[in-house]
Formats: structure tokens, sequence, C-alpha cells
């Protein structure tokens, strides 16, 4: 990893860290030692490590922050459905082709699921070391597990895994850069999942999210089809049309064979048949009068990945796109349809113009793309003042120059 992230790395642990610990860390860190210990870290990794820590007390406003809005499952899906997105993860295909055959043969985890999570998770690779989104996990876990009650008993656990991982050799506390709750690498590891569900897919000796992507998509296939109960061959389904009237048939519950769907009236959206007509799916609709579904057991095994089922459509849509598939047949209610790379960078351009910064034209909808749609609409009284980079946004730009 230091190959990677560099030996000097902004994000290195200072050795003289504990000098900011205050008396009450100190007294925490010196009676977590012995259970530690007990759980087979050496007195030798604990105390280089813990001793060195300086808690990263903005971890609590980080977890207590709530958004100034709301994305409807549209907009939700759009931005991370990106063009910037699809394009990145068709380039990540080519040049990682051999890499998803091998996973694909290994796991059975369709390569375009793989796509789809690594681009949700980490826009593939490219913001796992970027400081506006990640922190050092060790001084993060430490003052969760140490200050937050909530939940504290799961950080704690968090923080001994993370202790564990340097224990191993797999990391330095420094090399260990993640989000505010200590998710790392190139799909977001937790700790737990680093340590129980890692694999060294390039035989180098460690396991390891960072770096090469081997090891971090080869963990996180083992991880859908070990806890996700993911299945080799089926898709995780498709987008359907559903008979006039018959809105009551997806109730997110009733699992029937795609033949048996068939029967009841509810077809692909493409016209296409089912490929695998025994398989057992049910209908789920999202949102009323919006587009419809056909969800497996694959859906299921995304949705163990992230307990969301907006971030597991979206995921598997993206999936979807990388492949070549076109975008949903039916819109959402009050939908859109996704702007294109040239229409965010004309976005972010005319927004730069009037003076709100979005950090870059790029064609990427970022924090600073979204504050600075969100200043402009405030500003001009548009309504739904929702940050969301779309065409009304472009349109009111365009009208205002």
């Amino acid at each position: 990893m230091a190959g990677v992230l560099g030996a000097s790395v902004s994000f290195a642990l200072s050795s003289q860290a504990h000098t900011n610990q205050t008396p009450a860390f100190a007294h925490r860190v010196a009676g977590f030692r012995l259970r530690a210990i007990r759980r087979g870290i050496s007195e030798a990794t604990y105390d280089r490590v813990m001793n060195a820590v300086a808690p990263d007390t903005d971890v609590y406003e980080q977890q207590r922050a709530q958004p100034e809005f709301t994305e409807q499952v549209w907009q939700y899906i759009n931005r991370r459905c990106s063009d910037w997105r699809v394009i990145t993860g068709k380039e990540s295909a080519h040049k990682n082709a051999d890499l998803l055959t091998r996973l694909e043969k290994d796991y059975g985890v369709d390569r375009y699921t793989l796509l789809g999570l690594w681009g949700m998770e980490s826009s593939f690779g490219d913001v796992i070391t970027n400081p506006k989104y990640m922190r050092p996990v060790i001084p993060a876990l430490a003052a969760l597990a140490f200050g937050e009650p909530r939940r504290r008993a799961y950080w704690e656990s968090e923080l001994l895994n993370a202790l564990v991982i340097v224990d191993k050799g797999w990391s330095q506390p420094g090399d260990m850069i993640g989000s505010w709750a200590g998710a790392m690498g190139h799909t977001q590891w937790m700790p737990e999942v680093w340590l129980n569900m890692g694999v060294d897919y390039d035989r180098d000796g460690r396991v390891t999210p960072f770096g090469k992507p081997d090891d971090s998509l080869a963990g996180t296939a083992r991880y859908l089809v070990e806890r996700g109960k993911y299945r080799r061959g089926e898709a995780w389904g498709c987008e359907v049309k559903l008979p006039a009237g018959q809105s009551r048939l997806a109730n997110n519950r009733t699992m029937r064979s795609y033949a048996k769907w068939q029967e009841l009236g509810v077809h692909r959206a493409d016209g296409a048949v089912y490929a695998r007509p025994n398989d057992q799916v049910k209908l789920w609709q999202p949102v009323g009068s919006g587009p419809a579904f056909l969800v497996g057991q694959n859906f299921r095994a995304v949705y163990s990945y992230n307990p969301s089922t907006s971030y597991t459509l979206a995921l598997v849509h993206l999936g979807d796109l990388i492949r070549g598939d076109p975008p949903f047949h039916q819109q959402f209610p009050g939908g859109e349809r996704t702007p294109t790379l040239n229409e965010v960078k004309e976005i972010q351009r005319r927004l730069n113009e009037l003076g709100f910064k979005t950090d870059g034209i790029d064609g990427r909808t970022g924090s600073d793309t979204v504050k600075a749609i969100l200043a402009f609409q405030k500003k001009v009284g548009m309504e739904p003042a929702d940050g969301y980079a779309g065409l009304k946004v472009l349109a009111r730009l365009r009208q205002g120059s």
C-alpha cells in the first residue's frame, strides 16, 4: 500500500499525536488495552497505535449531520448513474476485463454488478484517498468507541478489528483511510469486512482494499456470495410493464416464477422474453405510477451490502448502463432524463461564472457542485431548492445569462 499512498501521504498519523490526547481519552485508551490483548492484539501493536492516536472528534458532527434536502428516488438514481460514471465504468470494464473474467469464474458474480458497486462506493477508486471525503479511520473509530454512547459496542468492535488488521501486518495506521464511519478502499470495507471477507486475490501476502482493485473486488464478490447468497447465473431482475389496473400486484412480497408473472400479464419493459423463466422473483414498484421491476435473490444480495432499496436499484441500474443497456423505459413521476456529461459541465461553468464555485468543471456532481446549485436555487427563488444538477437548473441558468 505504501507504493500507492506514498510515505508522505498527508493522512499519516504523527508519532507525537499522544500529546493531543485529553486525560479522559488517555484513560479510555489505557482501560481498553486489556480487552485488545485478550482479542489477540499484541501489546506492542496496541501501544504503538493507540498511544499515538488523537481522537477525531469531527466525526460526531458527521454522524449527526442531517442533509439540507431530501432527494427523490429519480434524483438519487440519476446522480449515481451519471454520464461520467457510466463512461468511467465502461473504461474500467475494459481496463480490468481479465480480472473481471476471473472473478466471474471464481465467484459467479456478474461483472456489471461488481462494476456498479465499485462505481457507487468509490467512483472506481477515484476518491479512496481524497481528503475531502476520507480521513484516518483509527482516530475516527477511537472517537466513536470512546465518546459516542449510541452503538458503542459496534464501534468498539470495529476499532478492535482495525487493530487486528494492523497487527497482522496488512496495513499501517496512517494508510487506513476511509469514511467518518471507518469504511475503506475501492468498495468501502468496514474493518470487520476487511478482516473476515477479505481475499488475497493478487497473492502478494496480504489483504487490502487499497491499491490494485483485485483484493477489494474479490472480497466484495465473496461477501455477496457468502452473506448475500448471490446465485450464479441469475439476473438481479428487470424492468417490467404492469397490466392496466393491476398495480396491486406489485406488493414486493409475493414470489413467483418469471413464467407465472408473464401469465399474469407482467412483461419485460423492453419486450424481450424472460431468459430464465423458472427463477423466482417478486414484483416491486418503488413509486406509484413509476417504473416497476421484477427483482430476485441477487437484488437481495446487493441489498445486503447496503440495506437501502434506492441504493440497490441505482447500483444494479448503473451496472446495466455500463453493460450498454438503455435507461429505464418508464420515467419516475416528476422525473427527467439524466443530464449528459457536457450538460453537467455547462451547469458547472455557468455557476462559476455567476460566482457559485463548484471546485472544477468536470461533469461530476460532487458535494461542491450540489452546494453551489443549492445556493443558486435559493438566490433566484427556484422551488424546490434541492441541489440537483438537472435540466431545470440548466434551463434557469441559460435564462439568467
